[in-house]
């Protein structure tokens, strides 16, 4: 199949999707076909990740409000996705397009022959000039096999499809050091250079306030499975819809996360960001530092605690001492044996060729300064 120029995911959310009075939900996806068509004319391969169909179930079933029961969610998001689909549908047709439904759910990529599938029929609508329009099957989905934020499912299938470049369309104009609602003094932020940097905004992030329980969190997770895969990260105003323009064109609007120059290979890759970690094993610093700066395997002996259960071949986080996580693998045993095998010499837990670090030197050697 013969790749195209530039590929390209774009991810529009709920708080997007709902519209408004003077914007309503059609206008919304009018004008987002017609960005993508015109990018698609440039001879760009396209794909979508939406949310919206609870919403639009609830809107069709007259609903007061989102419910919060499993079932209840699950019956609205069936109502809403033929509506969502269809108003995607109608759009892109008048401009010439066709798109195609994919939905999936956390274990659909936590299997790599399910992975494998998945990335195959991507490939092969992006050949034909279909969008593939993504959204998590919430219809179907368990608590376990949610991705949680469809962030999350954006940067995986940006992944799936080897893209360039991911742009998450936003309700706020770009990155801040705080929340701007409630931060008089929050300063906007254009680019995030690299890993050790997006790792301490996400700290920040994850450390209190209104700023880390909104929707920044989970983009600031997004930017970094797309970005330690090698892929470009754009954050802006979805709201204004010259705005998707602007980021098409290349030009610098809203915040960029530029991408590793050492991105994982395809199966650490998967390794790292697709998997269902069933537990965790914390490292002492000495292994953390064989594993982060020199590669190697992961022994018993550099083992101080295990979490979770867990069986041989399964995936887990791999943590530094102070609760980090340095990146993930597939286990050699499973975790009452690790408990009692903790320790000692000579026994393998997770091989590196199994195993995903996410965490950068550099910001190892930070953290091992004190030890």
């Amino acid at each position: 199949m013969t790749r195209l120029a530039m590929r390209r995911v774009v991810k529009v959310g709920t708080s997007l999707l709902r519209g408004t009075a003077a914007r309503p939900t059609t206008a919304v996806i009018a004008d987002l076909a017609a960005s993508l068509n015109r990018a698609h004319r440039r001879g760009e391969a396209i794909a979508l990740v939406t949310s919206g169909a609870v919403g639009l179930g609830c809107a069709a079933l007259e609903m007061g409000g989102r419910p919060t029961e499993v079932e209840a969610l699950q019956a609205a998001a069936a109502v809403g996705q033929g509506r969502l689909m269809a108003l995607y549908q109608d759009a892109f047709a008048v401009r010439g397009l066709k798109v195609a439904q994919v939905l999936v759910t956390r274990g659909d990529l936590a299997s790599r022959r399910r992975y494998q599938n998945a990335c195959r029929t991507l490939e092969q609508l992006l050949a034909w000039g279909v969008v593939p329009v993504v959204n998590e099957n919430d219809t179907l989905a368990t608590d376990e096999l949610r991705f949680g934020d469809n962030d999350t499912l954006s940067a995986l299938v940006a992944v799936a499809v080897g893209a360039d470049e991911l742009i998450l369309l936003t309700d706020v104009d770009r990155l801040y050091s705080g929340d701007p609602r409630r931060d008089a003094g929050a300063e906007p932020i254009e680019e995030v250079r690299d890993l050790q940097e997006l790792e301490r905004l996400s700290h920040v992030a994850r450390g209190g306030g209104q700023w880390g329980t909104g929707g920044m969190t989970t983009k600031l997770a997004a930017a970094r499975i797309a970005t330690s895969s090698g892929i470009r990260v754009r954050l802006a105003d979805g709201r204004d819809p010259a705005v998707l323009d602007a980021l098409l064109a290349g030009e610098r609007v809203g915040t960029v996360f530029q991408p590793s120059t050492t991105p994982l290979p395809d199966r650490k890759r998967w390794l790292a960001h697709a998997l269902l970690p069933r537990g965790s094993v914390r490292l002492d610093p000495g292994a953390e530092r064989a594993l982060v700066r020199h590669g190697a395997s992961l022994l018993a002996v550099g083992v101080q605690a295990v979490d979770g259960d867990f069986g041989p071949r399964e995936a887990v986080r791999l943590l530094a001492s102070d609760g980090r996580e340095l990146g993930r693998g597939l286990a050699t045993l499973g975790s009452a044996e690790l408990r009692q095998l903790m320790g000692q010499a000579g026994v393998e837990v997770v091989h590196r060729d199994q195993m995903a670090l996410t965490l950068t030197p550099e910001a190892s050697d930070d953290s091992l300064a004190g030890h």
